[in-house]
């Protein structure tokens, strides 16, 4: 994949610049770098006159973490969206497929900007600035802002480090040209504390006893993921039943901590598909987005996710065989 030159970062900004009326849609459960960057970009077209609508396909709200990011209102029902649109814009979305049920306006719109950091982008929209060695699609949003001339303000500076403090893992995975963009972001007013406390640190207590009754069944298999070590945890609907979508979500983060596996693997049954598992991968040794792919999904070499049917031990031993064949990293 070739990265985005300056000449696709204008192309977007004028495409932008030009726009009078835009959605920007997000993946489905939608993360910080997802809506914290549709957001950004949301308000900054606004500023300039733009009508805009944020939206993503499910759930029907966003994460309550992340709700305070909005900070124009804009988040926006799918059941709400006009028919169509002159400009849609896809943020951190590397696959039509990752829309959801929002996935066919790709082919109803006039125009289609894509803005993502996945390698697994398929290039689906009209107009692209796409880079797998950029760390969070809020890095993207920020180069194409600039070349939009558009005022960082504190809104703006708040949801693009929320996405990029949280895919780079509180900066480890950070280059020094995204640290001076973080400066840059710290200057225009975003507080670093607040927003990684609201978004990172903060759990309700029910994730505490729900936490410990999923690390309690939880295995490590030192010889599995071609000998790297494999760990995997599984989150039932009954063990998610007192706590809200961040907090299931949060608990890869607990398991990849674990020492002797190279790669963690997290299955949260789906509440509305109770025999479907949604699958978080994680390794520091081995391609998961190759992993996830065999799956359906995708993702990034070190993370990645995809949703497979069965049994939790079938689709354990079928996460098993993938990482045997999985390149390493």
């Amino acid at each position: 994949m070739t990265p985005p030159s300056v000449q696709h970062i204008r192309d977007a900004a004028a495409l932008l610049a030009s726009a009078g009326d835009v959605t920007i849609l997000g993946h489905v459960r939608p993360d910080a770098d997802a809506l914290g960057s549709a957001l950004a970009l949301g308000r900054a077209l606004r500023q300039r006159g733009a009508r805009v609508r944020v939206s993503f396909g499910e759930p029907d709200e966003a994460p309550e973490t992340l709700r305070w990011l909005d900070e124009d209102g804009l988040l926006t029902h799918p059941d709400a969206l006009p028919d169509s649109e002159e400009l849609l814009v896809c943020v951190d979305t590397p696959t039509p497929k990752r829309l959801g049920r929002l996935a066919g306006r790709v082919e109803l719109a006039g125009a289609v900007l894509v803005i993502d950091h996945h390698a697994t982008n398929t290039f689906y929209g009209t107009c692209h600035v796409v880079d797998e060695h950029a760390e969070a699609s809020a890095v993207l949003v920020f180069r194409v802002l600039e070349a939009l001339g558009a005022e960082l303000d504190e809104p703006i500076a708040r949801g693009l480090y929320a996405g990029i403090v949280t895919d780079t893992s509180g900066f480890r995975r950070a280059s020094p040209d995204t640290h001076r963009m973080a400066a840059r972001l710290l200057e225009a007013g975003a507080d670093p504390e607040v927003i990684v406390r609201r978004i990172v640190d903060e759990r309700p207590f029910a994730w505490l006893p729900m936490l410990s009754s999923v690390l309690r069944e939880a295995r490590l298999e030192p010889e599995a993921a071609q000998g790297r070590g494999f760990v995997h945890a599984v989150v039932s609907v009954e063990a998610a039943r007192t706590v809200r979508g961040e907090e299931v979500e949060s608990v890869v983060d607990v398991v990849r901590s674990v020492r002797e596996a190279a790669v963690a693997a997290v299955l949260k049954q789906d509440p509305a598909h109770p025999e479907q598992w949604q699958i978080s991968l994680r390794s520091t040794g081995i391609d998961v987005s190759a992993v996830a792919a065999e799956f359906g999904g995708g993702g990034h070499r070190q993370a990645a996710g995809c949703t497979i049917a069965g049994p939790a031990d079938e689709v354990v031993a079928g996460l098993r065989a993938a990482l045997e064949r999985a390149p390493l990293l």
